[in-house]
């Protein structure tokens, strides 16, 4: 197998989102990807966030932070120099998130921290969350992302993120702070350093010898290996308003519950009785479908009973097309 570690030194995450998503869709001569990296004073949504209600925007900027979207569904998650992002690449065959999550879970108990997954996506300690994942796919491949806090910034973390009332009472918790730990709570000798080589020990044991490209070594060498001008085409998207922020028009219609599977946020514009505009907001992991689920209404009478035959015969008839179809029923109209 031809297996690649890349610890990448920009802390820009527009620049590290590209670099990713260039790995995901071009770097396909290898066989399995590990990406190593980190952002400085940076939150990042998902793919169908509302950047608006989960960050307070203008406080992050006037401090000099910066706001990324990513690929992948899921929450937002603030990035500091505390904070080591991994990402796994792998053909989509072989996906498989314990796998993946137990390089991670074997790499921290190295230094003598007990970590297990828990739930749909959290990697944890009892005490609570030190590593959030997500993921996409790209026609044969697959991208499982997440984080690893060290030593991240309680402070600036709560400043920034804007949890709805709706996410805390459903998870039970006080604050967005109260859900995470520091992993060096546990080992005050802990570093990003000994965290990183920690992971990279266990992704070459899982999938054997691995090419390493080290830009604290040589920063140079990731060009003579990739399409620079490539990575630049996609940098130019990541670090646009229309890909952070998007449009935001006003709407008529504004919807927002939450679920056993994520918050959901529905807008809808209307002329005549008939949806000519809608979008859709979610931290739902399952970011496909939410880009689905939007394209469903256009075009449809602003009904009960045209609504929910809509989402449940034009997408995947999930549980998750089914509570939205049960929730669309119950709103007074």
């Amino acid at each position: 197998m031809n297996n690649l570690i890349l610890i990448n030194t920009s802390f820009n995450p527009w620049y590290n989102l590209s670099l990713e998503e260039y790995l995901l869709e071009q770097a396909v001569n290898y066989d399995n990807i590990l990406f190593l990296w980190q952002n400085a004073n940076t939150v990042v949504i998902g793919k169908n966030q509302n950047p608006w209600r989960e960050c307070r925007t203008e406080l992050l900027e006037s401090e000099g932070g910066k706001l990324a979207r990513r690929s992948t569904g899921g929450g937002a998650v603030y990035h500091d120099l505390g904070n080591l992002n991994f990402s796994f690449i792998l053909a989509r065959s072989i996906q498989n998130f314990n796998q993946q999550a137990r390089i991670i879970t074997s790499a921290v108990k190295k230094f003598g921290i007990e970590a297990y997954v828990n739930g749909r996506n959290d990697i944890v300690t009892n005490e609570g969350k030190f590593s959030g994942n997500a993921f996409t796919f790209k026609k044969d491949r697959a991208l499982h992302h997440g984080t690893i806090l060290v030593d991240v910034n309680r402070e600036k973390l709560g400043r920034y993120l804007q949890v709805s009332k709706e996410k805390i009472e459903a998870k039970g918790i006080k604050s967005v702070q109260s859900r995470i730990v520091n992993l060096i709570e546990y080992n005050s000798s802990l570093t990003i350093d000994n965290i990183r080589t920690g992971i990279m020990d266990e992704f070459i044991k899982e999938f054997g010898e691995c090419e390493v490209i080290n830009q604290f070594k040589d920063e140079s060498v990731i060009y003579e290996k990739f399409d620079k001008s490539k990575i630049e085409d996609i940098y130019t998207i990541y670090s646009s308003w229309e890909h952070i922020y998007g449009e935001a028009p006003k709407f008529d219609i504004e919807w927002i519950n939450r679920f056993s599977w994520g918050g959901i946020e529905i807008h809808l514009s209307l002329k005549n009785g008939i949806i000519v505009k809608s979008k859709i907001y979610s931290d739902a992991l399952d970011e496909a479908f939410i880009t689905d689920i939007q394209e469903c209404f256009n075009n449809v009478k602003f009904k009960k009973e045209d609504m929910t035959n809509a989402i449940l015969s034009k997408t995947r008839n999930t549980q998750m097309s089914k509570d939205i179809a049960q929730y669309i029923l119950s709103k007074e109209m």
